[in-house]
């Protein structure tokens, strides 16, 4: 018979696989619906504003994602302090990290605001051939106030998160970017107006901040508690030393994600910047739905770490190891066939990149896609000092090897250069780190396992791009006949190769645990408050 102690266990196991489905599930869903969204507000904007015009967002994002460097990666350090004390349900030091996260995001958000105001008299000079367009500096303030202001209120959002309860966020944002960007079409198709596009962000940015806050002093009211609350010196150091580390981290991301519009800009020209961005769109909604599937985990893989034997991480990382390399395929190859009859639909001709580009893109999807499942767990278990070096390095052969490669074969060369990057160091690096220092277990049956599935992958999307290669027809056409393909033969050979696995089971068992409890997941728990 199952003691006590076991049948708890079996219990809290069972609430974090059934959470986490819950987190995956909803989140997955919101982000597709903000993909739809976000698809008609690019089509609008294509539609209504000139391409310099999206050359512009891209630019601009791209130096607000530098200036997020300031960041650090506050946010993973201060959510992985939190799931100590909320699996020991020990309040007083909740509310002291949270006491310390509010004060670093003051200290950001006002190290941003001057930073950025400090660009302002080389903003022409980064612009390049955008300097020309109207009231350019207004356009960067503007964006400018809503990184600065997403700062002030944002931190309360991973009290939820950390309690496992990070479907709501998903529905509060997904909420308001759905109004956002219904008014922001409505605005561009009436008025053409790109500052009034803008202000709507700015606008909806602040009240999705604080509708958030709010609904987490709801549910946690200590956070609205004064108190005096401290963490001892030496947790302080803690965090500190995992900030430090995370710097690096964050400077990594920043130069291998952030610099790629930049590089595009300078060595090929804005038009190809403009390009770049609808993939970019349509790439990066795709990652970040399947993203949130894995987002949904860290919480629940954070907590089983902090309450329990790390012996028991090991079957789950095999079963997320195995749904990434699934659902990041198949978006990879669904990419690659689909992506040029619906940006030739959607934007025009003028819009298409040539096939070896997008095949780079969509290269990086799936590779990104495998490191996954390992960066989630590295993260969640607050493994960040131990490979604080490593993002530098694959920064630094991203960017020079983009150039090299950029100045000979243009907007190829530059993401061969992140392909390249990604392969020479943290395609190996991760893995090796998390099996040795965290898992504690051998690396060789991992490599073995990866090694198949990437040989599954390549033979499935050879099949699939030959059948995909006989549709003809009109463009809408051809991209439902491939929509149709891709899915069909895609999971029909990976079922028939993977069905008898124990990973596929343990898979089906999550998806059975979002249905079975989907209907329950708006209601609080004892002890919170709606």
């Amino acid at each position: 018979m199952i003691g006590k102690r076991g049948g708890e266990r079996i219990a809290r196991e069972r609430s974090r696989a059934e959470y986490s489905a819950i987190n995956a599930g909803v989140a997955m869903a919101a982000q597709s619906i903000s993909v739809v969204a976000g698809y008609i507000g690019r089509v609008v904007f294509t539609r209504t504003l000139s391409q310099s015009y999206a050359g512009i967002n891209g630019l601009f994002t791209d130096i607000l994602g530098i200036l997020a460097l300031s960041e650090m990666g506050i946010a993973s350090a201060m959510s992985y302090a939190l799931y100590r004390p909320i699996a020991q349900n020990d309040i007083p030091k909740i509310q002291a990290v949270m006491k310390l996260y509010k004060r670093l995001y003051l200290v950001v958000a006002a190290f941003v605001g001057a930073v950025g105001l400090g660009m302002l008299p080389f903003l022409h000079q980064l612009a390049g051939d955008l300097s020309a367009i109207e009231h350019l500096e207004l356009i960067y303030l503007l964006y400018l106030g809503n990184s600065v202001v997403s700062y002030l209120l944002m931190y309360k959002w991973s009290v939820i998160t950390a309690h496992q309860r990070e479907y709501i966020v998903s529905i509060y944002t997904t909420a308001f970017f759905l109004a956002r960007a219904g008014i922001q079409i409505a605005v561009l198709l009436t008025t053409q107006s790109y500052m009034a596009y803008l202000l709507v962000l700015i606008t909806g940015t602040v009240l999705c901040n604080v509708c958030i806050s709010r609904q987490a002093d709801r549910m946690y009211p200590y956070l609205r508690e004064k108190n005096d609350n401290e963490l001892p010196p030496e947790e302080k150091r803690e965090i500190s030393r995992n900030i430090r580390a995370l710097a690096f981290h964050r400077l990594g991301a920043v130069v291998i994600n952030n610099t790629d519009n930049l590089l595009i800009s300078r060595l090929v020209g804005i038009a190809s910047v403009g390009i770049y961005s609808n993939y970019y769109l349509i790439i990066s909604a795709v990652q970040q739905v399947l993203d949130r599937i894995f987002q949904g985990m860290a919480a629940s893989i954070g907590n089983l770490g902090a309450a329990e034997d790390r012996e028991e991480l090991v079957p789950v990382f095999h079963t997320a190891f195995f749904i990434g390399q699934w659902i990041y395929a198949l978006a990879a190859i669904c990419l690659y066939e689909l992506l040029p009859p619906f940006i030739e639909l959607s934007f025009g001709a003028d819009y298409l990149f040539d096939r070896s580009v997008l095949l780079l893109l969509c290269i990086l999807v799936f590779l990104h896609g495998m490191r996954k499942a390992v960066a989630t767990f590295w993260y969640a278990l607050g493994m960040f000092w131990l490979d604080r070096y490593k993002a530098l390095a694959e920064a630094g052969l991203n960017l020079v090897i983009s150039i090299l490669l950029g100045v000979h074969y243009g907007t190829a060369g530059i993401f061969m250069g992140t392909l390249l990057s990604m392969l020479l160091v943290p395609v190996w690096v991760d893995p090796y780190l998390l099996f040795r220092c965290c898992l504690k277990k051998p690396l060789a049956p991992f490599v073995r396992k990866y090694a198949g599935y990437a040989a599954v992958i390549a033979s499935t999307w050879l099949l699939v791009d030959a059948v995909c290669g006989l549709a003809g027809g009109g463009l809408a056409v051809i991209l439902a006949v491939r929509l149709a393909i891709c899915v069909l033969m895609t999971n029909g050979l990976f079922l028939a190769v993977y069905a008898r696995s124990q990973e596929f089971k343990s898979a089906l068992w999550l998806a059975g645990s979002l249905f079975r409890r989907g209907k329950g997941c708006g209601k609080p728990e004892r002890g919170e408050r709606s």
